[in-house]
């Protein structure tokens, strides 16, 4: 009985939530061991079918670094990072274009639609069609480094309809410069950060591999507000693939989002406790 009324008692503390949030949009950018194992993979795709049979839409980018750097190594093609963006030369592109919209979109989609088997389910895109993602070619730090793009035009529109048609549109970060055709691959956090910004989004969770944003004996930061961030980057507190993913967080909060949470993604059901739940799991960045 004790076990039972728990349970109740979780339910009764999501009550406020989830009338909340009916009817918002979460942007959700997935990425990290999340995609990579059975048990976190199958554990993720459920909890996104329960946001989106609770009224809240669902928008998903997925990264797969992982997945290219292990197809790069195979056909030894070298790689390099500079502040966590990809170096992406010709070859890169083509193995990044295979990789996150030949297989990992499909695999991800197909996932999603065995939890949703009676709604409408989800529905895979790449940025380029309906030039969903028009980019600019991107400089890292005024360095060339190959076909990465900016986003500079989200298709709205396209999201839209999906959303309100009761579709997951989920999203591989390659997008289009239409005027010269060229393809780009975009670092997913800053798609993510892009298309939750152009649409509005109540919510831009990060899933990553860390409990959020750590200080420097490794405690999980619960809150950081916008001004604190470049003081933690100065001071080591923020490094590596971190780094992209902060700017992103307080670039999206300046330009409407009303909150972005970096959370563990190896945490089973990291993303419910996160939403539903006062205390949370990861960080919060605010105004």
């Amino acid at each position: 009985m004790e076990n039972l009324l728990e349970k109740a008692s979780i339910l009764q503390e999501a009550l406020p939530f989830i009338r909340d949030f009916y009817g918002k949009i979460f942007v959700v950018k997935y990425g990290g061991a999340a995609m990579e194992e059975e048990e976190l993979k199958h554990s993720f795709a459920k909890d996104i079918a329960l946001l989106r049979y609770v009224g809240i839409k669902v928008v998903l980018v997925h990264g797969g670094g992982k997945d290219i750097t292990n197809m790069l190594n195979r056909l030894n093609i070298q790689t390099e990072f500079i502040n966590g963006i990809r170096k992406t030369d010709k070859e890169s592109l083509d193995v990044a274009r295979m990789v996150l919209i030949g297989k990992l979109n499909k695999d991800i989609v197909a996932m999603l639609n065995k939890e949703m088997s009676n709604m409408h389910g989800a529905i895979g895109l790449s940025g380029v069609d309906g030039n969903l993602l028009v980019c600019t070619k991107y400089y890292q730090d005024n360095e060339d480094i190959g076909f990465v793009g900016k986003v500079k035009a989200v298709n709205t529109k396209l999201i839209r309809e999906l959303i309100q048609s009761d579709y997951t549109p989920v999203i591989a970060p390659i997008g289009i410069e239409p005027e010269t055709n060229q393809m780009y691959n975009i670092n997913a956090d800053m798609a993510a950060t892009e298309i939750a910004c152009e649409l509005g989004a109540e919510k831009l969770i990060f899933l990553t591999d860390t409990d959020g944003i750590l200080d420097k004996n490794g405690k999980t930061i619960s809150s950081i507000q916008k001004n604190q961030y470049k003081e933690l980057i100065e001071d080591g507190t923020i490094t590596k693939g971190m780094i992209p993913k902060i700017t992103s967080a307080v670039d999206a909060i300046l330009r409407g989002v009303r909150k972005v949470h970096i959370i563990n993604g190896k945490i089973k059901h990291s993303i419910l406790i996160e939403v539903f739940t006062k205390e949370g799991i990861g960080t919060e960045i605010s105004l």
